[in-house]
């Protein structure tokens, strides 16, 4: 592989990641608005997509392969393969909560809402802007944007604790809404997972900036 060639296979590779990012976030908006709406062609959707998700990180992974038979990246290119392939299944993982959450709106059917939806919209918009954010770390190589979307998490997570101790409230006031509570804790759980696999892309980011890879409690 002529050394041109190889530089548009790593920056094909990389505006490759980018798009799944863009397509995982997407789904990611397409479940929660599915659930304020209850709108299940939607939610089936999400749940569709999700399958092409898979496919093209698959597809990723194997480019990512390919460059590494063809030609012994150094060290350097090496890191950010090395990089693309695992940020790749960190979206590939993320996608499949924003299912998860499809599934849940399709599980909750025509029941009546339990409560207007304010924080697990706050939490989506969070969860997305901090997939967003550490992409753009991953691709400028800044790592004081891979810190600052890690210290968001900690929104994220104490949006799940509000919303956790309210639910848990509801369940005990009335007994007959507990699985409807139920529905919604599980995708707050969904959305902090989101959060925290958003994270993980932002540690990446400061790897492939600063060659050291953090670790965020």
């Amino acid at each position: 592989m002529a050394r041109t060639q190889y530089t548009l296979e790593l920056e094909g590779a990389q505006d490759d990641l980018l798009l799944l990012g863009q397509r995982v976030e997407a789904t990611i908006g397409d479940s929660v608005e599915a659930l304020q709406n209850r709108d299940f062609k939607l939610a089936e959707k999400v749940v569709t997509d999700d399958d092409e998700i898979d496919r093209l990180q698959i597809l990723l992974e194997e480019r990512c392969i390919d460059i590494i038979a063809m030609q012994a990246p150094m060290a350097s290119d090496l890191r950010r393969i090395v990089t693309i392939i695992h940020v790749g299944t960190e979206l590939e993982r993320i996608a499949d909560y924003a299912e998860g959450i499809a599934k849940i709106v399709l599980l909750m059917g025509d029941e009546p809402p339990l409560k207007r939806l304010i924080d697990i919209p706050r939490m989506a918009q969070i969860g997305m802007d901090m997939l967003r954010r550490s992409l753009q770390g991953l691709v400028t190589l800044d790592a004081k944007i891979g810190e600052a979307v890690a210290n968001d998490d900690d929104m994220v997570d104490a949006l799940y604790q509000q919303i956790l101790r309210e639910l848990l409230g509801y369940m005990i006031e009335n007994p007959s809404s507990i699985q409807r509570a139920t529905y919604l804790l599980w995708v707050a759980h969904d959305l902090e997972r989101i959060g925290d696999r958003a994270t993980n892309i932002a540690e990446r980011a400061i790897y492939l900036a600063t060659g050291k890879l953090p670790h965020f409690d």
